[in-house]
């Protein structure tokens, strides 16, 4: 199977490269000053589970290609309606669209545009960040990558899939509760960035804050609320599931997003708590997540 991956970022160059690396046939769609500097440096992936260097394949936007049987798209969702358009020519009738977006918001306009058939469920965990030098760095062991079918997917190629898929060196895992297990981690992300955020600080010093974790268990509260309000599939348990995840972060964890603030960068606001604030209904209370959006919100009109 033909794979494009939209990008070749921290994310999506690391899962790409490790497909390539294995043997699979990867095209990386990049823009064209990342394309500069891998023609001339190569794809370089510095990590603790293997290093390694590639001189990939690369298309710009617009080139012509052979549509592919796979797309991998790891983009910030501000740069979405982009990523689509450049995506278009090299979608044909059997083609499926893995997103690694955070959240959930990004599933219905990818169905919209493409088809619901043709696309999946997907997330990941892992740790990476573009070096100064333009390299990919791999900052701790977690390297994995969830993929399944939403309800509506089309499962007739997924043996295939879950083949082509298999055998790198980064945890690569299929479920069957794709959606449940999205869900989850937009709910601990959106908790995880919406108090670090709001502090402007580790995860650690605001856990040992009284009124710091009192914020957290509201927003736990809150966000978990909305999502059982708007009949998400999400486990009965899972405010005790992310309140466990936060209590053995590592005390000096950031969210990304919060680090997209402190570059003085754009932020996946909309996308995470913008997201939930419109999914919610009249009955549903959430003055914490309100003042977190309103944070992100007049955060980025001064940008």
């Amino acid at each position: 199977m033909r794979i494009l991956v939209v990008g070749a970022g921290a994310i999506g160059g690391y899962f790409g490269g490790r497909l390539a690396e294995k043997g699979e046939d990867v095209t990386f769609l990049v823009r064209e000053k990342r394309k500069e500097y891998i023609d001339q440096h190569g794809l370089s992936i510095e990590s603790v589970n293997g290093s390694m260097q590639l001189a990939p394949k690369m298309i710009l936007s617009g080139e012509k290609a052979d549509p592919f049987d796979i797309i991998l798209l790891s983009v910030k969702s501000y740069h979405l309606d982009q990523a689509v358009a450049s995506m278009k020519p090299y979608v044909e009738k059997n083609t499926y669209i893995l997103p690694l977006l955070n959240g959930i918001a990004h599933l219905d306009l990818l169905q919209d545009v493409f088809g619901k058939e043709k696309v999946l469920g997907g997330l990941c965990f892992i740790e990476t960040t573009i070096g100064e030098s333009g390299n990919i760095l791999q900052m701790s062991p977690l390297h994995e990558l969830v993929f399944g079918p939403l309800p509506s997917t089309e499962r007739a190629n997924l043996p295939q899939l879950k083949e082509v898929l298999s055998g790198t060196k980064a945890e690569i895992r299929y479920s069957d509760s794709i959606e449940q297990e999205m869900w989850h981690k937009y709910v601990f992300i959106s908790v995880l960035s919406g108090v670090t955020s709001l502090f402007r600080s580790p995860i650690g010093p605001i856990r040992d804050d009284q009124n710091g974790q009192s914020v957290i268990q509201s927003v736990v509260e809150e966000v978990t609320g909305i999502a059982k309000a708007i009949n998400a599939p999400v486990a009965e348990n899972l405010q005790e599931i992310v309140l466990n995840k936060l209590q053995i972060l590592g005390f000096q964890m950031k969210s990304s997003l919060q680090r997209d603030m402190e570059k003085n960068l754009p932020t996946e606001g909309d996308h995470f708590f913008g997201y939930l604030l419109q999914q919610k209904n009249s009955y549903t209370s959430s003055p914490v997540l309100s003042a977190i959006y309103s944070n992100i919100t007049i955060y980025e009109k001064s940008l």
